[in-house]
């Protein structure tokens, strides 16, 4: 089997002189690479790590802000069989602390300006730094080095990847991502998207998150994808870029999560552009509610193709391409993915249309976490891998997300999904979103409450809340307290964190 460096290497050689990546920083173009360019630069930086004593198997961590550079630097850590750790550059030293202490990194690869962090963190680490500000054509510290590089025997389960998660104890977790995991997810996603060398990708995501990395970057830099690469994600450059459509910026793909689209739609002050030149928009990482898809239609005039995926299993559903996009399905399965929908209580199969967990079989899954034994024995139930995900299946096929198993909620003996109230909440007209979580209660145990952002124009709808609930559902499943703040707290990838919105109430 391919390993995912050398199913890049064969693309490289392939497209040659085309150009590979196109990185902007702010609203210009700062540097252009080719395939054949990328090839050789990655060579030559890789040479750099075997002087330095990086092997197969080592850890290596990037903290390296999104760049060019990071690519590069990425690229030869896989074609060497080092396992790449990459984390978010804007984590404070406590995060850091626990990270580097866990991953055992043999080298950390960071940006200038974090130096002196790291060096309080732990003085004894190896570490390169890099100015990421600068151009990449002015970074010279590698371009010496030989750009003919030995190969590597690859087997399908060396390690080539640590993602960190959420543990179930509050401590991140490592998601061990083998070759052959990376391999199966990047051909998985190319061939149910259709991405090829025709395509270029608009990419505004982290590259620290399967999703910009695995998804979006693997897909592209094994399929010939031109990538328009922005430094970050801001609202307006995005969508200038997105409108493009007669320079060799124009997009085909963009991949985001349902947050961005917001942004993006909340530019247009009156009637959005045409975007008749992009194939793709999809979404993923956190859930697309059914008026967000709605709003997407009709401002980008395709229907957004809403897909799910985790650290440990790479992308398990996705709407299909051409056929029928279900507003709040996650999809089907993706070739080579079994699913289960089990009831976590007695572990059996639930009955056709009823909810339970979702329980997945694939090569794309992980097999450990790093260096937590325990946590990984409790993720696995005879080989399945246990997402923690609840939903159902309907009777064409489509796969729902109905909450997160951590996030029910247990009032007075009663399972409680908070998205099933969350769903009535956004209903509301004068409603942009809403969380709803249990909070301890000395009688019932846990107690329902609601964080709400309504539209700026809304008055008081507090009564309007109660009234929807109170037509919709049991009077023990309508929230006891309802607050409205201006945002909900989320992680870099739009995903609510429900634990910070408890220490509001």
């Amino acid at each position: 089997m391919e390993s995912i460096a050398e199913l890049f290497t064969h693309c490289f050689e392939k497209h040659n002189k085309k150009t590979a990546i196109s990185f902007l920083r702010g609203n210009k173009i700062e540097s252009r690479i080719s395939f054949h360019s990328l090839n050789l630069n990655s060579n030559k930086m890789a040479n750099l790590f075997l002087k330095k004593g990086i092997k197969k198997s080592d850890n290596v961590v990037l903290l390296l802000d999104k760049s060019l550079i990071f690519i590069v630097v990425y690229i030869a850590l896989q074609k060497i069989g080092a396992v790449c750790v990459p984390l978010n550059p804007g984590f404070k030293k406590s995060e850091l602390t626990y990270l580097l202490n866990d991953a055992a990194p043999s080298m950390v690869i960071i940006n200038h300006d974090q130096a002196g962090m790291i060096k309080q963190i732990d003085s004894s680490l190896i570490c390169i730094k890099i100015d990421t500000k600068i151009a990449f054509q002015k970074i010279s510290f590698f371009t010496s080095c030989s750009n003919n590089l030995e190969k590597v025997n690859f087997a399908p389960d060396d390690p080539g990847l640590i993602i960190y998660t959420s543990g179930t104890t509050g401590d991140p977790k490592g998601a061990v991502l083998t070759q052959k995991n990376l391999v199966h997810d990047a051909k998985n996603v190319i061939k149910i998207w259709g991405i090829s060398d025709s395509d270029t990708l608009c990419h505004s995501l982290p590259l620290f998150h399967v999703h910009g990395l695995c998804f979006a970057l693997h897909t592209a830099l094994i399929s010939g994808t031109h990538v328009v690469l922005l430094d970050r994600f801001d609202p307006e450059f995005v969508v200038d870029i997105l409108k493009e459509n007669k320079t060799d910026l124009s997009c085909s793909i963009f991949m985001g999560v349902p947050a961005m689209y917001s942004k993006l739609i909340d530019t247009f002050k009156s009637q959005s552009p045409c975007f008749d030149h992009m194939r793709l928009w999809t979404s993923g990482s956190a859930p697309l509610p059914a008026k967000e898809f709605q709003r997407i239609t009709q401002t980008f005039g395709k229907e957004p193709v809403e897909r799910e995926g985790m650290s440990e299993t790479g992308m398990n559903f996705s709407n299909p391409l051409n056929g029928e996009k279900k507003p709040g399905s996650i999809g089907i399965s993706l070739p080579g993915i079994k699913v289960r929908i089990v009831d976590p209580e007695t572990l059996l199969d639930v009955a056709p249309g009823k909810t339970g967990e979702f329980w997945l079989k694939s090569d794309s899954i992980i097999s450990q976490y790093w260096k937590k034994p325990e946590e990984t024995a409790r993720a696995f139930e005879q080989g399945w891998f246990k997402t923690g995900d609840l939903g159902k299946k309907d009777s064409s096929g489509y796969y729902y997300l109905t909450d997160r198993l951590k996030n029910i909620i247990i009032t007075g003996g009663e399972n409680v999904s908070p998205s099933e109230i969350e769903t009535i909440i956004n209903k509301l007209d004068e409603v942009i979103e809403s969380s709803v979580l249990g909070i301890f209660d000395e009688k019932w145990g846990e107690k329902i409450v609601a964080a709400v952002v309504k539209k700026p124009t809304s008055g008081d709808i507090s009564c309007a809340i109660k009234a929807i609930c109170k037509e919709y559902l049991h009077d023990w499943k309508c929230p006891k307290k309802i607050i409205f703040i201006k945002n909900l707290p989320r992680n870099t990838m739009g995903k609510i964190l429900k634990d910070d919105l408890k220490k509001i109430f």
